[in-house]
């Protein structure tokens, strides 16, 4: 692994996604640091469009790049928008990572997903284990767009001596989260079913599955500073996994959630949904020995997350 300063001072900065929970949390660390920022929306510069990714980049050229954009969801929306997913995915990575090699970026950051890896891989998960078994069913589409993104920023790297690298963040929470009652993941999910549930009186609310998988959770301020981190202190072809390097079991950790939103009701759960991999827990040992740590604790992390969520009921709906 190379340990090797990068000046992000007084660069362009792209952050592509800067509208989601992940973009925007990088948005907020980069305000922390001098350089000059670069967003661009997505009804002016739509990712999947390769002419128009080519062209933008051509204008702009900025000097880095965080490839945070994708089309995401929970477990639901990946095994019911299966092809939005592979297809979508796979055209952003290629899209950006092309033009950005033509338009000489000095450093690129591919954001992957835990989901890349097998279903039943040795716990906890190390980069090391790509491709080594088959994927979880349910994200397999996603997981495929993803790994295609990791594997082109290593042959850029490998072929043409870009500094292209790729993180694995695990499942995040934060500010900018979506909360849609079928397509959002468990912490948004939760943080609603609960919230809903306070309000309306009900004696109990259903979580899904069994409650018996086991999750690791990172709040996404945490996961970006992470990301700067790295951008500034790592320049390698090995993946870097982002987490806590602690899980928690769901059924134990909606308890967690139910408490801090303040229902108090009976918590069940309904088997007939699907609970995905049983265990999802990342060997973070790699970005220990690169010099960073979590440090927002998860009952932190989720009062803040509960409140970003409050604020968005405060917010007029858009015409």
């Amino acid at each position: 692994m190379a340990s090797v300063p990068f000046e992000l001072k007084g660069k362009s900065v792209y952050v592509a996604g800067h509208r989601g929970m992940v973009g925007s949390a990088i948005v907020r660390r980069l305000a922390r640091e001098d350089v000059n920022l670069v967003t661009v929306d997505r009804r002016e510069v739509d990712l999947c469009n390769q002419a128009a990714v080519f062209d933008w980049f051509a204008r702009v050229r900025p000097q880095v790049v965080f490839l945070a954009a994708a089309t995401v969801g929970g477990i639901v929306a990946n095994n019911t928008l299966r092809a939005e997913f592979i297809y979508d995915n796979i055209a952003i990575a290629a899209n950006v990572i092309e033009a950005a090699h033509q338009n000489g970026a000095e450093k690129l950051m591919f954001l992957g997903s835990s989901c890349i890896y097998p279903k039943l891989a040795p716990q906890p998960l190390h980069e090391d284990a790509v491709l080594t078994g088959p994927l979880e069913p349910t994200n397999e589409p996603y997981a495929i767009a993803k790994i295609a993104g990791i594997k082109m920023a290593e042959a850029y790297r490998s072929q043409y001596g870009s500094d292209f690298f790729s993180v694995m963040p695990t499942n995040l929470y934060g500010p900018g989260d979506n909360y849609h009652p079928e397509l959002s993941h468990v912490v948004a999910a939760l943080i609603r079913r609960f919230h809903e549930a306070k309000l309306s009186g009900a004696k109990s609310v259903v979580v899904w599955g069994t409650g018996t998988p086991r999750r690791e959770f990172l709040y996404v301020d945490d996961m970006a500073d992470a990301c700067v981190h790295l951008m500034k202190t790592y320049s390698g072809s090995d993946l870097i996994n982002i987490g806590t390097g602690e899980d928690i079991a769901i059924a134990e950790f909606a308890r967690v959630v139910a408490g801090i939103v303040g229902y108090h009701g009976e918590i069940s759960v309904d088997t007939s949904r699907p609970d995905g991999t049983p265990r999802k827990l990342l060997d973070v040992s790699r970005l220990d020995k690169l010099g960073w740590r979590a440090t927002t604790s998860l009952h932190d992390g989720l009062k803040r997350a509960y409140e970003a969520y409050q604020a968005t009921l405060l917010v007029p709906a858009q015409p």
